[in-house]
């Protein structure tokens, strides 16, 4: 009896920690994305100082993963009314549509590329490697979110949530749409700060 209750209070201590812990993590990306974008600024002033268009990939990729946001908030609000089906369909499109984001930022490196704009080597410019890197770098913590996806899927077919029951599924709600809100400050910064 008495571990019953140690372990339901290690529990209950574990998910009033899970957010807190979560937006500390967020608000050091977003402190990590605000430092690249100022220098990207403060590099504007140089005199090789290349300015370009966004590749239309990344307008494709934006549209993309604002669509997964949408899936992902219908998926919990179908949780919520416990519509299990329903919210598995729509997490799985949410992954789906993240990799399809994932696949158009790699078309528009390629289309980067064949302009001549290269992230490094003889032929790299200032601009073009911030770009390159910061978009990049989103790349890799929006991978890290594929992850969470597809551990709420699995999570999600194991039965673990339930209406009275989601903190996972929020959490990985949660850092999904601010992935999501991450590249949508980074497409209009880059698209009107050239």
């Amino acid at each position: 009896m008495e571990e019953q209750a140690l372990e339901q209070e290690y529990v209950a201590a574990k998910k009033k920690s899970a957010k807190p812990m979560l937006w500390v993590s967020m608000i050091s990306m977003v402190m990590f994305f605000a430092g690249l974008t100022s220098a990207y600024v403060i590099s504007m002033k140089r005199d090789d100082w290349v300015s370009f268009d966004l590749p239309q990939a990344f307008y494709i990729s934006t549209f993309l993963i604002v669509a997964s946001s949408v899936t992902l908030f219908f998926s919990q609000r179908f949780l919520k009314q416990d519509k299990r089906q329903l919210s598995l369909i729509m997490v799985v499109l949410t992954l789906f549509l993240g990799l399809g984001f994932i696949w158009q930022q790699y078309i528009g490196f390629n289309q980067l590329k064949s302009i001549g704009l290269f992230f490094t080597g003889p032929e790299s410019t200032v601009s073009t490697s911030f770009i390159i890197g910061i978009t990049f770098m989103h790349v890799l913590h929006l991978i890290a979110g594929v992850i969470v996806l597809f551990v709420v899927i699995y999570n999600h077919f194991k039965y673990k949530y339930k209406s009275d029951d989601m903190l996972g599924f929020e959490l990985g709600a949660i850092f999904w749409h601010f992935v999501d809100i991450l590249w949508i400050y980074l497409f209009f910064f880059f698209s009107f700060i050239k």
